[in-house]
């Protein structure tokens, strides 16, 4: 259940945060973090993979990634306000969406509350934004992507940049949240942004023939 908040009757800045079993539960954990006093309310759930990958891959326990949020849910709660369109949002993130929740989401199967609430988000024409992570990827990943894709759902897999110079994981981890958040319309500046301007650095002579 909720951790028993009382929240506003009507709230556009509310937003549904899905952890699941694929690696890169770091995303879903710094975006949480950047999200704390910037007046969104965040509502997380962790599927039970996600909590098992999650104390694999940081130092954070369960506990501790669900103090980060608004309000916390058990993956096993279908009753809970994220599982009904009347509970208004400005959508979800499922930030690393494992193959299996795309699956899940693609094919409306509601085995747990994540796969519940992007149904939720689907159906109320919601933005729904999966960081799906997995490689290579099969023919069922890229039609299940597709197929959700050409509902609306934004595919944003948390590749990294190199135009920014990043100089530490952390960087490289931030500049995908700040992608990911900025789905919906939340510009926060966790790291630089491109300018338009191209480095003078020494770049290799490109020679010989094509």
């Amino acid at each position: 259940m909720g951790q028993g908040l009382t929240l506003p009757a009507a709230s556009t800045s509310r937003l549904i945060v899905g952890i699941t079993g694929a690696t890169g539960s770091i995303f879903g954990i710094r975006l949480l973090q950047a999200l704390q006093g910037s007046g969104v309310e965040t509502h997380v759930v962790i599927s039970k993979w996600g909590a098992r990958t999650l104390a694999h891959e940081t130092s954070h326990s369960v506990d501790q990634v669900q103090a980060m949020a608004t309000a916390s849910y058990s993956a096993s709660d279908q009753g809970a306000a994220i599982s009904s369109g009347s509970f208004v949002t400005s959508g979800m993130v499922v930030a690393p969406c494992s193959m299996r929740t795309l699956a899940a989401i693609a094919s409306g199967q509601g085995d747990n509350l994540i796969h519940r609430a992007a149904d939720v988000i689907l159906k109320e024409r919601r933005k729904l934004v999966l960081a799906v992570r997995e490689a290579p990827l099969s023919d069922i990943h890229l039609e299940n992507m597709l197929k959700l894709s050409r509902m609306g759902v934004v595919i944003l897999p948390p590749v990294p940049a190199f135009y920014n110079h990043p100089q530490s994981i952390d960087e490289m981890v931030d500049h995908i949240v700040m992608r990911i958040l900025d789905q919906f319309a939340i510009h926060l500046g966790l790291t630089e942004r491109w300018d338009g301007e191209m480095s003078a650095g020494s770049n290799p002579v490109i020679s010989g023939s094509a």
